[in-house]
């Protein structure tokens, strides 16, 4: 059984920095390819960042390229978020998500959440 918890969410001004986590486990991830979103309120969830587990790929939002950094860990099973020059507009849950064998940024595409962690932008 697949499992993405998310943690390092927070309250934090603009200009400031937060790194999430996203701890996965129940089966090998080598093979997996491994995406962040956000849902602000009202709004839809969209695609932040993405990393294809086994490396050499990543995808970036337009809104998030130059500030968010996504990467992983393979000893630990954990995939971050680095999130500098955050702004007020960056305020949302920030969810994990999981897809096999396929490079994706539409939330559909993606089989394996977690449960979200809130991130909030005071300016």
């Amino acid at each position: 059984q697949v499992q993405l918890v998310e943690s390092g969410g927070g309250l934090v001004q603009a200009g400031g920095s937060l790194r999430l986590s996203c701890a996965a486990s129940g089966r090998t991830f080598s093979s997996y390819y491994m995406g962040w979103f956000r849902q602000a309120p009202g709004k839809e969830r969209e695609f932040v960042a993405a990393i294809r587990w086994s490396g050499g790929i990543t995808d970036y939002a337009d809104s998030v390229k130059g500030r968010f950094t996504v990467s992983r860990d393979n000893a630990k099973n954990t995939v971050y978020l680095q999130m500098n020059s955050l702004k007020p507009e960056d305020t949302a849950v920030y969810y994990c998500a999981a897809v096999l064998r396929k490079r994706a940024v539409v939330a559909d595409e993606y089989d394996y959440w977690g449960q979200g962690t809130q991130v909030t932008v005071s300016s």
